[in-house]
């Protein structure tokens, strides 16, 4: 039996502190739907029809991870990547909705911002263009 995501949901889970709080920033971020909204379990998408959407499962347990990597600190386990067609428009819009801008920037073409609960997440240009 083979999964197929073309005829359901496919996603991505962030945990958190505050789903709530997570939806509504990726909400305003990408100007996606918002679907379910707790503070244990939201989750936004670009329309209710199918195909992939982001969901935040809340604990308060959280560990807000470190980026870049830190001995003995939460490392990142993984990152979203966001193509733009303009590197400061994007960055500037990130910013507005609530990220911040890491201190520390590996690439020209790349900005990598840190969403309200730490996790990374690069906007990049595409390099054919």
């Amino acid at each position: 039996m083979a999964l197929h995501p073309e005829k359901s949901w496919f996603g991505v889970v962030l945990e958190c502190a505050d789903a709530s709080e997570l939806a509504h920033f990726y909400r305003r971020l990408l100007g996606w739907e918002l679907f379910a909204d707790a503070p244990d379990w939201a989750t936004v998408a670009p329309s209710a029809t199918g195909g992939l959407n982001l969901a935040f499962n809340g604990d308060p347990g959280y560990a807000r991870p470190v980026w870049p990597r830190v001995d003995g600190e939460q490392q990142m386990q993984l990152h979203l990547d966001f193509q733009v067609e303009d590197l400061d428009e994007a960055v500037d819009h990130a910013l507005a909705c609530g990220a911040t801008l890491a201190s520390f920037q590996p690439q020209d073409d790349v900005r990598v911002l840190l969403d309200p609960a730490g996790h990374p997440f690069c906007v990049y240009l595409d390099s054919e263009d």
